[in-house]
């Protein structure tokens, strides 16, 4: 995604770190603004959102991975994930190859916790999830010239292409004014989107990519709209989420909007509570000065050894997570497993057991911003 979310609240900087320092560069290579975060945004937490070129940020995280000495395994997926010793033996399959590697600790940042899920620990979700979406804008049109009249009338050809069945209800997101006037993006909800299994993926993209067409076959009908083509278009459909570990501790709603200051926070939080529904999304601010905070507990999956998780499948709650899977949160809860299974495997003990005063102090020696505690 082009956006990775808040990084600022309230007037100040509240997630930094190597996520932060990779955005800001990308921002800069590609001669790209960043807002004016001293200005506030009340309810239009959007006005803080970082735009860069997502494909440029990958290419910059990679050159970090490739200069730091890691070794790249792109198209491969975990099969089984077994213990082994102190360690773990993982099996990867993918083009043309089926490799074991062994691992002192494992960090899961696959979203849906499948490295957790293939070691036998306990993952949860909700029967009902939130739809996904594909992310694409259209030009070759001016919204402002299209007659009031012209617009009312295709109004009510989409109400009646909807009842006959050639455009779905969750194709045109909200009001057909607004989604001409922000070119489609984010004009789209893909009901049933889930990615924890190949066949399923692969039906969200193909769902999301026909929801595109029928909405491009239906408005190209138009004469003001007869020369809409297609600007920029993600590869793949959004999906918001999956399934969380069950943590040592789990995130509530209750801890998440009242800024719950954890014993053993790591990193911060911060976004509205985003749970988005087939008709749209009703976003619920925090209340001013509310900063969440993310303990490490809620990366460790309940009773494991030496294995954390970091992003969408952080232990909390559906409505708690529809804020903290957003990007910024998500590079500070990488950043911070990431340091807890260095230390945990240089001291050759697990990750629960790694002091807090050494987690908070190398994350604070690379730049992250760490939760004040009592």
């Amino acid at each position: 995604m082009d956006f990775p979310g808040l990084f600022h609240a309230w007037g100040k900087q509240v997630i930094a770190g190597i996520g932060w320092e990779l955005v800001k560069k990308t921002a800069e290579l590609n001669n790209d603004p960043l807002p004016d975060f001293t200005k506030p945004t009340g309810r239009q937490h959007w006005r803080h959102q970082v735009r860069i070129n997502g494909q440029l940020y990958a290419a910059l995280a990679e050159e970090a991975c490739v200069q730091a000495g890691v070794q790249l395994r792109y198209y491969e997926s975990p099969l089984t994930v077994e213990s082994a010793g102190d360690g773990w033996r993982v099996r990867l399959v993918g083009k043309g190859t089926m490799v074991d590697v062994t691992a002192k600790q494992i960090v899961d940042c696959t979203g849906s916790a499948t490295a957790v899920g293939l070691a036998g620990l306990a993952r949860m979700r909700e029967a009902t999830r939130q739809p996904g979406t594909l992310i694409y804008r259209v030009g070759g049109y001016d919204s402002a010239t299209i007659d009031p009249n012209a617009l009312k009338a295709l109004q009510e050809k989409q109400a009646a292409a909807v009842k006959s069945g050639a455009l779905h209800r969750t194709d045109i997101k909200g009001s057909l004014t607004g989604w001409l006037g922000k070119g489609g993006e984010s004009g789209n909800h893909i009901p049933g989107a889930d990615g924890t299994t190949s066949e399923s993926h692969t039906a969200t993209n193909v769902a999301g990519r026909q929801s595109l067409l029928r909405t491009l076959r239906f408005l190209q009908q138009e004469p003001a709209l007869a020369l809409m083509k297609i600007e920029r278009l993600q590869p793949e459909t959004g999906i918001r989420e999956t399934y969380r570990i069950v943590g040592e501790t789990v995130i509530t709603v209750e801890d998440y909007e009242g800024g719950r200051v954890f014993e053993d926070a790591v990193a911060h939080s911060f976004y509205p509570i985003d749970l988005h529904f087939e008709g749209g999304v009703r976003p619920k601010h925090l209340n001013e000065g509310t900063v969440p905070t993310v303990p490490i507990r809620a990366l460790i999956p309940k009773g494991s050894r030496n294995i954390l998780v970091a992003g969408r499948c952080v232990s909390s709650d559906q409505l708690a997570n529809s804020a903290l899977r957003v990007q910024a949160s998500c590079m500070a809860m990488g950043q911070a497993a990431g340091v807890t299974a260095a230390l945990a495997a240089k001291a050759g003990t697990t990750p629960l057991r790694v002091p807090l005063a050494d987690i908070r102090g190398q994350l604070a020696r690379h730049g992250a911003i760490v939760p004040k505690t009592s």
